[in-house]
């Protein structure tokens, strides 16, 4: 298949390589992505995609800001304006991409997120937490903590990268008795109801922090 000429911007821009790159590594997984790769989906010789975006580091961070960016217009959408609403409301819309991008899922994990939309998000949520008058300390850990329980969550319930829930292992009984008689209440791996309950706890642990340091 004959490409353009090298170095010619071949009618790209920013947002369609970062769409079609989102799209191969869905297709492909993030271990046979590569700029040559993505060259060949769109045609174009690989300079041509540099013209826009500096190298495969770049590339990654302009995937993982596509996907973020599915959150961000979730969010709003519904404009919600109590710093548990829009916890919640940014949690599910989070959970919803990862499902759609499994594959992609891994680099919002893995690497820093620092992208306008993602700062944009943070900046939301953390105003609201501040004008509820939650301590500071407390606000500046919110973050860290919704997040961390996000990307270990999901990446644990879609470890197998196909958007497919894995199934929880069987528990010997006999080694493990106390985990087994507890495993019909572990049941529902990776639904909604389970989500809800255990991003319930998180949101707890904020709360009960924030009474126990007191307002600002």
């Amino acid at each position: 298949m004959a490409r353009r000429a090298q170095g010619t911007s071949a009618g790209l821009d920013r947002e369609r390589i970062a769409a079609a790159a989102v799209a191969l590594v869905d297709r492909d997984g993030l271990e046979r992505f590569g700029v040559r790769r993505l060259a060949e989906e769109l045609e174009v010789d690989p300079m041509s995609i540099y013209h826009h975006i500096k190298g495969k580091a770049a590339l990654l961070d302009a995937i993982s800001e596509a996907v973020l960016a599915e959150v961000a217009t979730a969010a709003d959408d519904a404009q919600p304006h109590d710093w548990e609403e829009i916890a919640r409301l940014t949690a599910h819309g989070y959970r919803e991409m990862a499902y759609r991008h499994p594959r992609v899922f891994p680099l919002l994990a893995t690497r820093a997120q620092t992208s306008p939309v993602a700062l944009t998000a943070l900046e939301r949520l953390v105003t609201a937490m501040r004008e509820a008058g939650l301590p500071d300390q407390v606000v500046a850990d919110a973050p860290l903590m919704l997040f961390g329980f996000l990307n270990g969550y999901l990446l644990a319930v879609l470890s197998g990268g196909s958007g497919q829930v894995s199934d929880m292992p069987a528990i010997n009984a006999t080694a493990y008795p106390t985990m087994a008689a507890l495993a019909s209440l572990q049941a529902g791996f990776g639904s909604v109801e389970e989500f809800d309950r255990i991003f319930d706890t998180v949101l707890g642990g904020i709360r009960d922090q924030a009474d126990r340091r007191g307002t600002r």
